[in-house]
C-alpha cells in the first residue's frame, strides 16, 4: 500500500520559509524519483521539484533559486526547503513520485501572506 505523509506548511509572511517533509512507503521511495507537487484554487497541481533516486535536480522556473529539494534514503523522506516566499506560492503542497503514482497523499497547506 502506497502511504504519502506530508508535514511542514502553515502561514507565512512573504519573504518568510517554511521546510515541507514527505514520509513515503519503501514501494513508493526506493526506486523512484521524488517529485513535490503544488495545486492552488483554482488551477491544475503542477510539479515544482524533482529528485532523482541518485540526487538529479529539477526545478520550475517559478521556484529555481528560492525552493530547494533533498531526499534522505535511509528515512524514505524527501524534503523541500522553501526561502523568500511569496503569496504566488500559496497552494497545497503533496510529494509522489516522478512520475506520480494514481494515489496522493493529503497534502499540506503552504499560505503565504503579502
Amino acid at each position: 500500500q502506497v502511504q504519502l505523509v506530508e508535514s511542514g506548511g502553515g502561514l507565512v509572511q512573504a519573504g518568510g520559509s517554511l521546510r515541507l517533509s514527505c514520509a513515503a512507503s519503501g514501494s513508493i521511495f526506493s526506486r523512484n524519483a521524488m517529485g513535490w507537487y503544488r495545486q492552488a484554487p483554482g488551477k491544475q497541481r503542477e510539479l515544482v521539484a524533482v529528485i532523482g533516486s541518485g540526487g538529479g535536480i529539477n526545478y520550475a522556473d517559478s521556484v529555481k533559486g528560492r525552493f530547494t529539494i533533498s531526499r534522505d534514503n535511509a528515512k524514505n523522506t524527501v524534503y523541500l526547503q522553501m526561502n523568500s516566499l511569496k503569496p504566488e506560492d500559496t497552494a497545497v503542497y503533496y510529494c509522489n513520485a516522478a512520475p506520480p503514482g494514481s494515489s496522493w497523499g493529503q497534502g499540506t497547506q503552504v499560505t503565504v501572506s503579502s
